[in-house]
């Protein structure tokens, strides 16, 4: 295997092992000292993004479907890249996305099995990190908003998610370039 064969495996497991064992601890024990932080709370998604679902069984397994669908081309796109010689970056930041999403999809094909709530495909996505910097009431006195509770990025997520989002944002930012001369 090549040095950036090695770069790119070295990052996907990385990523997978941090976001699992975070995961799996912030599940497994409770009164952990790591629930005293300011930035971990412990939610479990059985949807996407922000929460969001596709109804019932069939969607959860449409959604667990479509991961490892994605996952797979990545890993191929991945994997052409390499053979092409393509610049280390945009394959650590493919490598990036590949682990998120791998992260995840661990979590909605087995964490149901393995802690018994419900069969394959039907796990709940472990989510843990939560910036909540600052919140608020809106003044009364303000039109529309007036008594309304404001929470500054209320989302949370996990180390996966944050691998996704940092794996687009760096290529978007700084490989460009990548993307204009088409190299897949």
């Amino acid at each position: 295997m090549t040095k950036k064969g090695w770069i790119s495996i070295s990052v996907i497991f990385f990523v997978l092992i941090i976001d699992q064992l975070l995961k799996i601890h912030i599940k497994t024990t409770p009164l952990s000292p790591l629930h005293n932080l300011f930035f971990i709370d412990f939610v479990e998604n059985n949807g996407m993004a922000f929460g969001v679902e596709l109804p019932g069984v069939g969607g959860k397994y449409v959604l667990t479907s479509f991961r490892l669908v994605a996952s797979f081309v990545i890993a191929y796109l991945i994997r052409r890249m390499i053979i092409r010689k393509v610049d280390t970056g945009v394959l650590v930041g493919f490598s990036m996305i590949l682990a998120g999403a791998l992260g995840n999809i661990i979590d909605s094909l087995f964490y149901g099995i393995i802690f018994d709530y419900a069969p394959l495909m039907q796990g709940r996505v472990v989510d843990m990190l939560h910036f909540h910097l600052f919140h608020f009431y809106w003044p009364d006195w303000l039109p529309w908003l007036g008594g309304n509770y404001f929470q500054f990025f209320a989302p949370i997520f996990n180390i996966a998610d944050a691998s996704i989002t940092t794996g687009i944002a760096y290529l978007l930012i700084f490989h460009r370039k990548f993307f204009k001369e088409n190299h897949f």
